[in-house]
């Protein structure tokens, strides 16, 4: 049986101070925040996922965007090295996590940068973004990671926005969701579906016809629930000011060893 175990990690007491590139700095609710993560967490375990929480890492402003310091294919947990250097403390906590779960471990080593958040798997195909956080040299270690293991490893542009997964996600189908202003080239999917909404290019597969969505993009779970999907959604207002969505704040696990 596949497993449904998500990594999480608290938000932290600097949150407010996360890194901004893409939008204008707005001041956040820390408070609020732990509040609509406790209800993200909430909705996952409903859908009948375990969280596993990562230590936390107060010290670091990002830490509760976890999706970043990991990707991990099959059973092989590949460490990222973020494209911001003051994010790579993040990095310590979750290696722990994942060889607990038994993982393998592997580590993208200098000079190669990689955000989690750039990565987007569709079966054994591997998008990855090089934009301003992952660079070539990233990619390349992920090619020797994975593709030995059957992935196929797809480099696409990322400019417009801060992560791959700022721009597209995809159906339980394999069709890519995107909001066209923010992706660059819509062609390089097989299949692609425009949304209506920039959050509503953000779902987590949640198994079946489910899918996790932000609170925000009302019109999108329209179309979804149109097309025969049942929409999650849940209310992530306060880490869309740091430029977050619905997949930065959890790692699926899904093909783990049982």
């Amino acid at each position: 049986m596949p497993s449904k175990k998500a990594l999480v990690r608290r938000p932290g007491p600097r949150l407010a101070e996360g890194l901004v590139t893409h939008v204008e700095r707005r001041g956040v609710d820390v408070d609020r925040a732990t509040e609509q993560w406790e209800a993200y967490c909430e909705v996952l375990r409903e859908h009948g996922w375990e969280t596993v929480e990562v230590v936390p890492a107060d010290d670091c402003p990002d830490s509760v965007f976890v999706e970043d310091t990991v990707v991990v294919y099959r059973n092989v947990a590949l460490i990222a090295r973020p494209g911001a250097e003051s994010r790579r403390a993040e990095t310590v906590g979750v290696e722990e996590a994942v060889a607990a779960l038994g993982c393998s471990v592997n580590w993208v080593w200098e000079p190669g940068t990689l955000d989690g958040g750039d990565v987007l798997k569709i079966g054994d195909t591997v998008y990855v973004g090089r934009g301003g956080r992952t660079n070539a040299a990233g990619i390349q270690q992920l090619r020797a990671t994975f593709e030995p293991l059957g992935a196929r490893v797809a480099a696409v542009p990322v400019s417009k926005v801060l992560h791959l997964k700022s721009a597209v996600t995809a159906l339980p189908d394999g069709t890519v969701l995107g909001h066209v202003p923010q992706v660059d080239a819509p062609s390089l999917f097989p299949r692609f579906l425009p949304v209506p909404e920039e959050s509503g290019a953000h779902v987590v597969l949640l198994g079946g016809d489910r899918l996790l969505m932000a609170a925000s993009a009302p019109k999108t779970a329209e179309l979804f629930a149109d097309l025969g999907y049942a929409p999650a959604l849940v209310d992530i207002g306060e880490f869309e000011k740091l430029e977050g969505c619905v997949t930065c704040l959890s790692v699926r696990l899904r093909d783990l060893y049982s």
